[in-house]
């Protein structure tokens, strides 16, 4: 696969399109209120418009600009699409290569608390998933989980790490997983904190109490929080029209998942109990994200990857050294036998106490000292 035209990149969205997200802001057309006191029916009125007042009266876009600017950003066109990628090279002369990749609702900046300490130890090379964030929309329609794999092997190394790191979450596992499936001749190793499988035929007739647990959550999930993936991965493009035409629905769409999938208050099952985004995340935090989402307009080539990836989702067996972080409000937990299923050399589990599925957003300072346990135990 091809990488050429590397080159720095500058965020400068213009003030036009701050200016228009506002006015669509100030002339949203409101449903009624849920009929329940709870988001059973999805994020609730009171909240979104609390939030989306914020949004249009003192929220920033402009301080997470200047703080993304701050840092090495760059594009690459990679096997025809432009990508857009953080290159953070460390000084440290013993530092090792590391690529993190997100998922969905997500972007690079659910790193950017973590990129300093990490830094101490590893070259970080954090990209942007195709169709996500400054990254370019693909037109073709190749662009599934072993394809970025590939893509993310190929960028590797053109920038000079024949041998390297990777690590993700939600997505980023998939995509971490196709490179430990595929390109294990380039990847040393490789960390999730989203295992992703499923447990042993042989094994599903006897559960421990943390499996049952397990299985209680990812089963609330299918039956309540999963409508969203069944959308996206069927018809991505009529969702994108609603999303792309309306900052609420954006908003709405993505702030639903902060709360379902933070460690912001949930019973083991899934359910929520008083849970509140808010508890988990900063609403700054959440607000940079939906409007990263909403300025590049990425509603639909976002959630095409449900529709690329769910058709062919490749689950081979991973043989390279493998670390798995389970975080407490993770939508998939799989228990350690089930997972060497499928993970044929893991070198380190924790199972922690507190966290989510946006794991280094969450929890930065756990999130750290995770990838450096893990990596500690691999060589390049």
């Amino acid at each position: 696969m091809q990488v050429a035209n590397i080159r720095p990149f500058t965020l400068e969205v213009p003030q036009a399109a701050l200016d228009d997200l506002k006015a669509r802001l100030a002339a949203t057309r409101w449903p009624e209120k849920e009929t329940v006191d709870d988001w059973d029916q999805g994020m609730p009125l009171a909240y979104a418009q609390e939030l989306a007042a914020y949004w249009r009266d003192e929220y920033d876009w402009r301080r997470i600009e200047m703080r993304l600017n701050a840092l090495p950003n760059f594009l690459a066109t990679v096997d025809g699409l432009d990508i857009h990628f953080l290159h953070i090279r460390s000084a440290n002369p013993q530092a090792r290569p590391l690529i993190l990749t997100h998922g969905w609702p997500g972007s690079v900046l659910e790193f950017l608390d973590v990129i300093a300490p990490l830094s101490a130890d590893f070259h970080l090379v954090i990209p942007s998933l195709p169709g996500y964030g400054f990254s370019g929309k693909p037109d073709i329609a190749k662009w599934s989980v072993e394809h970025i794999a590939a893509a993310w092997n190929a960028l590797m190394g053109a920038l000079g790490y024949d041998r390297y790191f990777a690590q993700g979450g939600d997505w980023g596992s998939a995509v971490t997983c196709a490179i430990g499936v595929a390109h294990g001749d380039h990847c040393a190793g490789l960390h999730v904190n989203m295992v992703v499988g499923a447990p042993p035929p042989e094994m599903m007739g006897d559960h421990s109490e943390a499996e049952k647990a397990y299985l209680a959550r990812f089963q609330w999930y299918q039956a309540k929080d999963s409508g969203y993936s069944t959308q996206q991965a069927t018809r991505p493009q009529t969702i994108g029209y609603a999303l792309t035409d309306s900052p609420v629905g954006q908003m709405a769409w993505i702030v639903e998942k902060y709360h379902g999938w933070t460690d912001c208050g949930h019973q083991p099952g899934g359910q929520s109990i008083g849970g509140h985004p808010e508890k988990a995340l900063p609403k700054d935090a959440i607000l940079d994200t939906v409007s990263l989402y909403w300025l590049t307009a990425s509603a639909a080539s976002s959630a095409r990857l449900y529709w690329h990836s769910f058709r062919s989702f490749a689950t081979g067996e991973i043989h390279v050294p493998t670390a798995c972080s389970l975080f407490p409000n993770e939508i998939m937990r799989l228990s350690r036998r089930w997972a060497e299923g499928r993970y044929r050399n893991i070198v380190y589990w924790n199972e922690l106490e507190r966290g989510g599925h946006f794991a280094a957003w969450e929890q930065p300072e756990l999130f750290v000292a995770e990838l450096r346990n893990a990596f500690a135990l691999m060589e390049l």
